[in-house]
């Protein structure tokens, strides 16, 4: 289909230039914006959280935990699988896919941006963004204070070091630590 006839959701969906100023991606993200307000307002058991998280999110698996508070840009991009672990004050830019793996670890405070911009000034004065899928493998640990790039895919067992900003891939298994961050024998 010509990029023409395309919504600009899907050309969201699919990474490509998008108008972030259309009114039916606005409504997404005030939706998202509402439902995210209840769960990191109200005190009330985990099952009630986990209840929530279902309506948020594209997918999440059984007994994982996204303490509160922890924002997103509509949510339902996000697919998080069993046993995931999320501490506070957590940030996904999920304009496209954001994949994370069974059991897999997030430390307080990390950012993980499937969101991009357009390096052309006139494209960004024009209100286009674009996004790049970021997919994060199982067992992974990623330390407090990190942050992931678009596009980064991080192989299973890997660490990531406290206050890292991932700007490229990680290979399975590897710790990587620094800005940018790098692999540490």
């Amino acid at each position: 289909m010509p990029n023409s006839l395309r919504s600009e959701k899907e050309k969201m969906l699919a990474g490509e230039l998008y108008n972030g100023e259309d009114p039916v991606l606005v409504a997404d993200r005030q939706q998202a914006a509402a439902l995210l307000h209840t769960y990191n307002s109200t005190p009330h058991d985990p099952a009630e959280y986990f209840l929530q998280l279902q309506q948020i999110l594209g997918s999440v698996g059984p007994g994982s935990v996204i303490r509160p508070p922890f924002y997103v840009d509509y949510g339902c991009n996000i697919r998080i699988g069993r046993g995931v672990f999320l501490n506070f004050n957590c940030v996904l830019l999920d304009v496209t896919h954001i994949t994370i793996g069974d059991q897999t670890q997030i430390g307080p405070g990390v950012q993980i941006y499937a969101a991009d911009h357009p390096r052309d000034p006139a494209q960004r004065r024009a209100n286009l963004e674009n996004g790049r899928p970021v997919h994060i493998g199982a067992n992974v640990w990623i330390g407090g204070g990190s942050i992931l790039l678009p596009g980064v895919t991080v192989g299973d067992d890997a660490i990531i070091g406290a206050g890292s900003v991932v700007t490229r891939d990680v290979p399975r298994g590897a710790m990587v630590v620094g800005n940018p961050a790098k692999i540490r024998d």
